[in-house]
């Protein structure tokens, strides 16, 4: 057992993971959190009845959430209970084609001929996307790679053709499936990490196997049920939380003077940096909590930037970890149901090359946004009153330009905008059904979780500025600070999170023994 003190920064479901794994493993972990509960971006609205996930609303890969539970001897489903999801999710077109996703290959044939695809092609272009998640989940995944020396050492430069390198995400799709309809829709499985399929690198394209090959599922009573779940594991594990204490820097000693470089054994050297150089502690409400090891689960460049204080000669070489998109968050509590709505939907852009171009190059709010759409109540009818639809919608926009910054207006106009085309595609008179509504733009994501320029999903996927990678789990310039979430490798969604905070327990663990 280890009893060295560690904090973490913020009760993401990074940090929580982390903070679970480090206590099975015999750390006195404490937690800091700003706001009033846990779970970060994993967060809930209720009112009036009805409950929205304002945050993710799709889990996946649950097997990664059950280690948590399984290291300490329990199940999962004794904490949070889980149903697959029938079809994954419905897709709209502007040309009235609707298509449903389905795990089973026979209704994904159906699927397909509806918009002409053969469904071989489907077959083909998912056993390519299943080749390349076994190769990414046996090292970036599973290993926890940083970096490029790590891949070399892991993969070897036989296998690294097989990464698909010298295609975009769309040019992989584009290989196999022969219809806009189709092509479209596998494109979009970049939401899950919110980029653009025509700048990401084409190994993006293991995102559906993720889904068709371990399903999709929904928490009963909501996705915030998972953040519950793990408290009660944290109590069960003697894992402090103290909410409402807003970290405000982190303390350090010694002058950062040059990168740590990593040893063949996970390990980091003190290199060229000065001796002893290293953080102590930090100050949440005014006071100092000394820490032998922090876990950051606030995302790399804000810490850096707000916490440590750190000079812009340094915050320039983060510049490749540009963050992902932002987006309109929109809830919309009605007093009628629309039939047609499956619990997820995208109703896409009629020109989704020219979203992409919009949002990702341009960094301008689309005129004509791909949407995803989340009918919980389709699954689950304790979320909204009887006969009502709770509806989040989320269309995927710019993050914060500081440069030239948007007002809460100008995203108020696209939001008019988003409710014009779901009225346009066949939900007819939805203003007039709506009884609640909140509205979150990317000025409010960034206040409420201090995430960089408003991000949704911490670091863009692009195969120029970053070839995918994102920010390494332990700090660069302190050797016991370590970070967690979507801004470091793996990157953002849940299950990749979730991985991220074991992998950085179990990096916490080597480092600490060395």
């Amino acid at each position: 057992m280890s009893g060295k003190r560690v904090i973490v920064i913020g009760a993401g479901l990074g940090g929580l993971s982390a903070a679970i794994s480090l206590a099975q493993e015999g750390y006195a972990v404490t937690i800091h959190d700003k706001n009033a509960k846990i779970g970060g971006k994993l967060n809930v609205l209720k009112e009036h009845g009805y409950s929205f996930d304002l945050g993710p609303s799709i889990l996946t890969l649950p097997h990664i959430f059950g280690r948590l539970f399984e290291r300490s001897g329990k199940k999962m489903s004794d904490y949070i209970p889980i149903r697959p999801l029938r079809p994954h999710w419905r897709n709209f077109f502007e040309d009235g084609k609707v298509v449903d996703l389905y795990p089973e290959a026979d209704r994904m044939a159906e699927e397909a001929r509806k918009v002409g695809e053969d469904p071989a092609c489907v077959q083909r272009f998912l056993k390519y996307s299943a080749d390349l998640y076994d190769l990414v989940n046996s090292g970036y995944f599973e290993q926890g790679l940083d970096n490029s020396k790590e891949f070399g050492r892991f993969y070897g430069l036989w296998k690294f053709p097989k990464f698909d390198l010298f295609r975009t995400m769309h040019g992989g799709v584009k290989r196999f499936l022969k219809t806009r309809h189709m092509q479209d829709v596998f494109d979009y499985f970049i939401k899950y990490v919110g980029s653009s399929a025509y700048h990401s690198p084409a190994f993006m394209n293991c995102l559906p196997t993720i889904q068709f090959r371990y399903d999709l599922w929904y928490v009963d009573g909501g996705l915030y049920n998972i953040a519950l779940g793990l408290q009660r594991l944290m109590d069960e594990l003697g894992i402090g939380v103290h909410l409402n204490s807003e970290v405000t820097e982190i303390r350090k000693e010694g002058k950062a003077s040059g990168r740590l470089e990593p040893t063949a054994v996970g390990c980091y050297v003190p290199g060229v940096r000065k001796e002893g150089n290293r953080v102590t502690g930090l100050v949440a409400n005014g006071q100092f909590h000394p820490a032998d090891i922090i876990v950051s689960n606030m995302e790399v460049i804000p810490a850096y930037e707000k916490l440590l204080r750190e000079d812009e000669k340094f915050l320039r070489t983060l510049d490749k970890y540009e963050p992902s998109c932002s987006g309109l968050v929109l809830e919309l509590g009605l007093d009628c149901q629309y039939p047609q709505l499956a619990h997820h939907n995208f109703f896409f852009s009629e020109h989704q090359r020219e979203h992409f171009h919009t949002v990702f190059r341009k960094r301008q709010l689309p005129p004509d946004p791909t949407i995803y759409l989340v009918a919980a109540s389709k699954t689950d009818p304790t979320v909204a009153p009887p006969g009502c639809d709770c509806l989040k919608i989320l269309p995927h926009i710019p993050h914060i330009e500081d440069a030239h910054p948007l007002t809460r207006e100008d995203y108020l106009v696209l939001k008019e905008r988003v409710v014009d085309k779901l009225e346009r595609m066949g939900l007819k008179d939805l203003r007039k059904h709506v009884v609640f509504e909140h509205c979150w733009t990317p000025l409010d994501i960034r206040q409420q979780y201090y995430s960089n320029k408003g991000a949704i999903y911490g670091v863009v996927s692009d195969r120029f500025k970053n070839l995918a990678f994102k920010a390494p789990k332990q700090s660069t310039r302190y050797p016991n600070l370590f970070f967690v979430g979507g801004s470091v490798n793996p990157g953002g969604g849940m299950p990749m999170v979730v991985l991220c905070g074991q992998n950085v327990a179990r990096k916490v663990v080597a480092w600490d023994r060395c």
